[in-house]
């Protein structure tokens, strides 16, 4: 067993906010317009992100045993290691370092783009969108304190503004929707239908994130303490707050409107928060509530930023081929790491399109954070004495609903998105070539030595 590192330079109250803000994102202020396209009944829509929170927490929950027991950054990568093998470890390394990371980071200054040309049509949201990432990738690849502090920072501002919003949605709103929560006749056909399966996915995506301060537990304090209390904590307050806020959303915008105005172009976010301010604060109000939501966004893609480089340093320490990813600067910071991510980032960000990202990530992550999950029963299994100075709340009932949810999602995401699930899985078979071409690649050197 790792012995408990106290040496960590990140704090609990940061560890939540990376976790709070790397939730917070672009998904809930854009995933309402797609599934309103697909279901058109409140307690189905409302139901979505209930689910979807209980499904988070229950993976936030089993984490947070894995954690404690293997008190090393690297999330995935770390976990199946260990588990199962380290060349499937690999391989979630390597989807979390070219695009589990950088494809969120994406969306997020998409979606932020698109908020500030809204407000602002004479100003490109694909330049604000590059500026943004730039301008954040500096400030990491600067110094962790600063990196720290405007976390912290930006992730309080954006907990104030969600609050405001909702608040705002209860109290300003003059005609609010007729609205109920309660199921009607079909509501239950929906939740066991195929588009509420796919429209899980656009959730998943809103919730990912839950698990970021594990990919950061070398530089948490008490890791093994801390780590598990910053995924639950974390994970229940954005539940909490994403139920809310899609209630509003509902609140003040007929779904069937929202229907219709992403149908216009399926291909491109609808702005949700801009069209819900607008109805409580006017035009003006709700320019100005869609240049808050913007700058909500930041704090998002500071976090991705943040959390999703260590998992490749880690990944450069282990094998010989990526070993320049491991360097650190005089700073300690994993300076090649961030700097490849955003690369990766900004070409996206470039080349394509919305939801062609979300749902190729959406199935590859889905495969190791369901192998993941089930490594608590593994490690159950065959470490059955091993000291956990944390258990997962409500074994076995909580990884069960995670598995079985991330289950049914991934089966209808491959049926029903079958050419971005192929995608996804493209990605992995270029994980294993450079998995066995760094394994050749080090017996080569070896050889080399011992002549």
């Amino acid at each position: 067993m790792t012995k408990t590192n106290h040496s960590g330079t990140i704090g609990f109250t940061t560890a939540i906010a990376i976790v709070v803000a790397n939730m917070v994102g672009a998904g809930v202020f854009t995933s309402l317009g797609y599934q309103a396209a697909g279901i058109q009944s409140i307690f189905p829509l409302i139901m979505l992100w209930i689910i979807g929170g209980v499904v988070a927490l229950s993976g936030a929950l089993s984490y947070g045993e894995l954690a404690a027991l293997f008190p090393r950054s690297g999330g995935e990568y770390n976990y199946l290691s260990k588990i199962y093998h380290p060349g499937f470890g690999f391989l979630s390394g390597w989807v979390s370092a070219t695009v589990g990371f950088s494809a969120p980071v994406a969306l997020a200054a998409m979606a932020l783009g698109r908020y500030t040309n809204s407000v602002l049509p004479m100003v490109s949201a694909e330049a604000v969108g590059l500026t943004v990432v730039l301008i954040i990738t500096a400030i990491h690849a600067y110094d962790i304190g600063a990196g720290s502090i405007f976390q912290r920072y930006s992730t309080a501002i954006k907990v104030l503004l969600i609050v405001g919003f909702i608040g705002g949605g209860f109290f300003l709103t003059a005609t609010p929707q007729p609205i109920s929560i309660l199921p009607k006749d079909g509501d239950f056909t929906l939740i066991f239908s195929g588009a509420f399966a796919v429209n899980l996915a656009f959730v998943s995506f809103a919730y990912s994130g839950w698990n970021a301060s594990a990919y950061l537990a070398n530089e948490i304090e008490n890791p093994q303490r801390n780590v598990p209390l910053s995924l639950v904590s974390g994970t229940l307050l954005v539940m909490a707050a994403y139920i809310l806020l899609n209630y509003v959303f509902l609140y003040t915008v007929p779904v069937q409107t929202l229907a219709a105005e992403q149908a216009k172009d399926f291909n491109t976010p609808l702005e949700v928060g801009y069209l819900s301010a607008n109805v409580f604060l006017g035009e003006v109000g709700g320019k100005v509530m869609g240049l808050m939501i913007a700058l909500l966004l930041v704090s998002s893609i500071s976090a991705m930023i943040f959390a999703g480089p260590r998992v490749t340093q880690v990944m450069g320490e282990d094998l010989p081929l990526l070993g320049r990813l491991a360097f650190k600067n005089s700073k300690g910071i994993p300076f090649y790491a961030i700097l490849m991510q955003s690369t990766i980032s900004v070409i996206l960000i470039l080349t394509a399109s919305f939801d062609a990202i979300l749902f190729s990530i959406a199935f590859t992550l889905d495969i190791f954070t369901f192998s993941t999950v089930l490594g608590v029963f593994v490690m159950r299994a065959r470490e059955p004495k091993a000291h956990r100075t944390y258990k997962t709340w409500g074994y076995p009932i909580t990884p069960m609903i995670f598995l079985a949810a991330t289950g049914w999602t991934m089966y209808f995401l491959l049926t029903q998105r079958t050419k971005e699930s192929l995608i996804a899985l493209s990605l992995v078979v270029m994980g294993l070539i450079v998995y066995f071409a760094d394994k050749s690649y080090n017996k080569s050197k070896q050889k080399q030595a011992k002549v």
